[in-house]
């Protein structure tokens, strides 16, 4: 009987073990296929590129590459003498054209005031008229042009639009600076997030203000955040044509399908004292929702470290 009884229990020993060992595949199975985490995490943020809105020369440059500007700080100075120059010519234009003005205007109601007199035709009276019209309409635009000149003058000081981190500076005092190109940018700092990329099966687990935790990688303190938002396309590379505009349509097996990654954009929480942020920085991050156990995330924060 001893012997029957040993050999039943191996047999009962190996069937617990074999149950455990279909247990916790299935369970690694889900967690690796189906769990809403991922270490294909990007830290992103807006970079605005500054391009001056009137063309010179640099005289002065105020900023030093990776500095932190506030909104309105001058980053950089264009020479200003030609556009004094513009605005006193444009504020004499509009004397001149305020002196002309009021001639006309003053003629115009003299000739009004002798209608009838018969010591002004009526067509003379229509012209004097006609004259301090245009003379009124010559004035706006010469208001405008010294408007033009004044805004002109103020945009030779180029300022920063956003708080944030002047990055890759190669501006030089001396360079000439061409309207419209783009002599610096600035790293938004109020605009830093993460884009975790998803496989498409886990996209169903994750629900817009679901909370977030964060790994970046270097740093051991997790940071906390939320599920903001889906993207809504990512590229098809089946739809570019070749040289004749054909779709180049690549080969897929039946039997080997691989899941695209949708990104998910989640907002950065409370960020702790020391922590450098850099866009392109890289995450790992686990979507911590609601029927979620303690012992998965656990295990998430074992993997994600």
């Amino acid at each position: 009987m001893i012997p029957f009884r040993a050999h039943w229990g191996r047999i009962l020993l190996t069937l617990s073990m074999l149950a455990c060992a279909i247990v916790l595949g299935r369970h690694l199975w889900d967690y690796y296929m189906n769990a809403p985490w991922t270490r294909d995490g990007r830290v992103r943020a807006d970079v605005v590129r500054i391009a001056p809105e009137v063309s010179g020369t640099i005289t002065e440059i105020a900023v030093v590459d990776n500095q932190f500007v506030r909104r309105g700080d001058v980053l950089y100075q264009i020479d200003p003498e030609r556009f004094q120059l513009a605005l006193q010519q444009a504020q004499a234009n509009l004397d001149a054209k305020r002196q002309a003005l009021q001639l006309r205007q003053s003629t115009a109601r003299r000739r009004t005031e002798l209608e009838g007199s018969g010591a002004e035709t009526a067509e003379s009276i229509e012209q004097a008229g006609s004259d301090a019209t245009v003379a009124r309409a010559e004035y706006r635009n010469a208001t405008a042009a010294l408007d033009v000149a004044k805004l002109n003058l103020e945009r030779t000081t180029v300022r920063a639009p956003v708080d944030g981190y002047v990055t890759n500076l190669n501006l030089r005092s001396g360079n000439y600076a061409a309207a419209g190109s783009n002599p610096i940018s600035l790293v938004d700092a109020n605009s830093f997030r993460i884009l975790g990329y998803f496989q498409e099966t886990q996209v169903s687990r994750i629900h817009v203000g679901d909370p977030v935790e964060i790994r970046l990688m270097g740093f051991h303190t997790p940071l906390n955040g939320q599920v903001e938002s889906f993207g809504r396309g990512i590229a098809d590379g089946n739809t570019a044509g070749d040289h004749l505009g054909l779709p180049s349509v690549d080969p897929v097996f039946n039997w080997v399908r691989l899941a695209q990654r949708i990104p998910v954009r989640i907002r950065i929480g409370q960020l702790p004292d020391g922590l450098i942020l850099a866009s392109g920085m890289t995450a790992s991050v686990y979507v911590q929702a609601a029927s979620d156990g303690n012992s998965s995330r656990t295990a998430a924060r074992g993997e994600a470290k």
